[in-house]
């Protein structure tokens, strides 16, 4: 069974960097298949999608986000990690690891996230 476990500093002052580890146990992080995503939830909000990089180097950001963001996979540890910086209170959200597939149906392409960490509270404030 696939599992990923999100970890790293609960409390980040503004203006620092926020980052996070992802850890995957059962399953290599070198399968190029899949991607490996990012997603928070701010509270009282939706969820938002950070972003995603397969362990070849194919990286996609939130255009709102992407001149802030960097993911990165080290295939030693089988781990993928999450740099966010110049952090405001508005990045404060529960932050989420999750394991992503694209599939082609037809002329379709879906993208589907069968894996999930269990998430982790970020807070930002001084």
């Amino acid at each position: 069974q696939v599992q990923l476990q999100e970890s790293g500093p609960g409390l980040v002052k503004p203006s620092q960097t926020l980052s996070l580890t992802c850890t995957v146990s059962g399953g290599s992080i070198t399968n190029n298949y899949y991607y490996w995503s990012w997603i928070r939830q701010p509270p009282g909000k939706g969820l938002e999608w950070i972003g995603y990089r397969s362990y070849s180097g194919g990286t996609y950001y939130s255009p709102s986000l992407k001149s802030r963001t960097s993911i990165s996979v080290d295939t030693s540890k089988n781990q993928f990690t999450l740099q966010l910086i110049s952090v405001t209170p508005e990045d404060t959200a529960v932050y989420y690891c999750a394991r992503v597939a694209n599939r082609v149906v037809g002329t379709k392409v879906l993208f589907e996230c069968d894996y999930w960490g269990q998430g982790t509270q970020v807070t930002v404030s001084s």
